[in-house]
């Protein structure tokens, strides 16, 4: 999984960025200071793993990772050329979901590039560029795409769909608004990798004192959660100063640094959560004496193609797979005696996987 961070400067996305995999990436008072883009490789915290590979006395343990992607903070114009330009958009295109940091803080020392607190006002600057970035490549790709659509019935239809698009950006919607149904018409403008296409995790970014409450007596946070429920987005309420001060700590001294801020999780652990929902993935596990493992997958998928994740071979060569509840294995203290007593299942080509199923698959090539 591939998250891009996106906002204007000074909002608090190298801060977050930073804390969430303690890259250093710069972090300063003042426009632009990110210039390449940072990618940071992040563990999914799963404690099924570490219970997991204590039972079968694993040699290794391998979570589930996300890639963070931390461009440069945009501003008005930036698709355009304005600030360093629209080309740290395209540092961002192949993620799955975007993640939106909002200011949500009043501080008279750390400068708004617009001068004032107003987030719905910089959700919209950030949307616009966003659009006119997906415009630039929707027209494009028409210029491109018409030169063979004369003769051509499948580029005449790309034609019609690509100017469709364009027709919604231009009024300053965003491509996932827009109403396809036909599969073969989605398929192709998925194919595109628009920006606006592409599902927002708003981190609203509040002061220490607005935490405890998950932002609840904070304004700007409600006004960022009705934006995001009226357009099919999620919304974590972190303090990026703090996720950095918590990055900093070992498991033990986090546990007890969050209870003193009446927290139950960190922003990372919020985050991850907000990211599974959005893009509707889950965990099945694996589990041995080599290596105990999460293995991401969407809602929905079959055994075989879960199979697939590991090895193309598995999912070729399926025959079946034996699956067991990840708490009724844990109960049991043994594989053997959760068979015993009929907790392990043999399912098909067409059992759907849960999460925290751990599986061991049969197949041969």
């Amino acid at each position: 999984m591939r998250l891009g961070i996106v906002g204007l400067p000074n909002v608090g996305k190298s801060t977050l960025f930073n804390s969430l995999t303690k890259a250093g990436a710069e972090s300063a008072n003042y426009p632009f200071c990110t210039i390449d883009p940072n990618i940071g490789v992040v563990a999914v915290p799963d404690p099924r793993l570490k219970q997991l590979a204590a039972l079968y006395d694993s040699a290794k343990i391998t979570p589930a990772t996300i890639e963070f992607v931390d461009i440069a903070g945009l501003v008005k114009g930036a698709s355009k050329g304005e600030g360093l330009g629209n080309q740290f958009l395209s540092n961002i295109r192949e993620v799955d979901a975007i993640i939106h940091v909002v200011r949500c803080f009043e501080d008279g020392n750390v400068v708004h590039v617009d001068g004032s607190v107003d987030p719905l006002r910089d959700i919209e600057t950030i949307d616009l560029e966003l659009i006119f970035s997906d415009l630039e490549i929707i027209e494009r790709r028409i210029a491109k795409t018409a030169k063979g659509a004369f003769n051509n019935k499948e580029l005449a239809k790309e034609v019609e769909i690509l100017k469709r698009i364009k027709a919604h950006l231009e009024e300053g919607k965003l491509a996932k608004s827009l109403e396809i149904t036909d599969e073969d018409e989605l398929a192709f403008v998925d194919s595109l990798n628009l920006l606006t296409l592409k599902p927002v995790i708003f981190a609203a970014n509040v002061a220490e004192d607005q935490l405890a409450d998950d932002g609840a007596s904070d304004p700007y946070v409600q006004k960022v959660r009705t934006f995001a429920a009226e357009n099919e987005s999620e919304v974590f309420v972190i303090c990026a100063q703090i996720e950095q001060e918590i990055a900093e700590l070992d498991e033990d001294e986090k546990a007890m640094f969050l209870e003193d801020l009446g927290l139950t999780e960190s922003g990372l652990d919020k985050l991850i959560a907000a990211s599974y929902r959005i893009l509707g993935l889950i965990s099945y596990l694996t589990a041995g004496v080599t290596e105990t493992r999460a293995w991401t997958i969407k809602v929905g998928t079959k055994a075989p193609q879960a199979a697939g994740k590991i090895h193309s071979d598995f999912e070729r060569g399926f025959i079946r797979a034996e699956v067991v509840n990840y708490q009724d294995l844990l109960d049991c203290k043994t594989y053997p005696a959760a068979k015993e007593k009929g907790l392990v299942r043999s399912e098909g080509k067409e059992y759907v996987v849960k999460d925290g199923d751990v599986i061991l698959f049969r197949f041969n090539v």
